[in-house]
């Protein structure tokens, strides 16, 4: 049983809580789909225990911005907290983000941390059989923070949601089971305020920081979701 998680975003507590719940559940392993780095306080935490595990990990854009040294394009807030990522990620996590691919294949499945038309960093808010370019079954990403389970035609996709920050209206952490032939979606209650104490002591005061992990919702209180196309429409 493999525990398919992405997302961590440095939010410590809530990956401890969804390994200890992958743990009950009898998963021996753990493949992460990207952005361990990014937003909280504790990424160098999250690293450590993923590596420990021996999970495979996949670069996410946070990972990118973080390894390449360049900000967030789209969000100066990202490329603030970033900066705090900077000083406690140790070099040697630094290089072994820097030597991860953003999409691995095993069996009938693969994984990425974005979308298939780009791996890193393409957001599906809209999905179809058409975006699941490629051969497999089962097709896994991250990115966009909602947790979706749908099948289209012969091919079946899996968004985990987030394990650090779900953006779809459920602030327990997200991840799924995948036994190479069935999906079961999975959340798990984690203790918020341990993750706001955490980005206190690193000097961090403002609330808007935190206050959307309370409603399950983007920095900001935006609640996302993704469309399943089944068809579609031709002229």
């Amino acid at each position: 049983m493999i525990a398919v998680i992405s997302d961590v975003h440095g939010n410590f507590p809530a990956l401890r809580a969804v390994l200890s719940e992958a743990d009950r559940l009898g998963c021996t392993r753990v493949i992460s789909l990207g952005d361990v780095t990014g937003y909280y306080a504790e990424p160098e935490k999250c690293i450590d225990v993923l590596t420990q595990r021996g999970a495979v990990q996949l670069l996410g854009n946070h990972d990118g911005y973080l390894t390449e040294g360049t900000g967030c394009p789209r969000s100066r807030l990202v490329s603030s907290l970033l900066e705090h990522q900077a000083r406690v990620v140790r070099p040697d996590q630094v290089e072994l983000l820097a030597g991860l691919s953003s999409q691995y294949e095993e069996g009938d499945a693969c994984f990425v941390h974005g979308g298939w038309e780009d791996p890193r960093d393409q957001y599906l808010y809209r999905v179809s059989a058409d975006k699941l370019s490629g051969a497999w079954r089962y097709y896994f990403s991250g990115h966009t923070h909602v947790q979706v389970l749908a099948s289209l035609g012969d091919k079946t996709y899996c968004n985990p949601g987030s394990v650090g920050q779900p953006r779809d209206g459920d602030p327990r952490a997200a991840f799924a089971l995948f036994d190479g032939s069935r999906i079961v979606l999975q959340r798990v209650a984690y203790d918020i305020d341990e993750t706001v104490a955490a980005m206190r002591r690193a000097g961090y005061d403002e609330p808007r920081l935190w206050e959307n992990l309370y409603i399950g919702a983007q920095i900001g209180g935006r609640i996302d979701k993704v469309e399943i196309i089944e068809r579609e429409h031709t002229k």
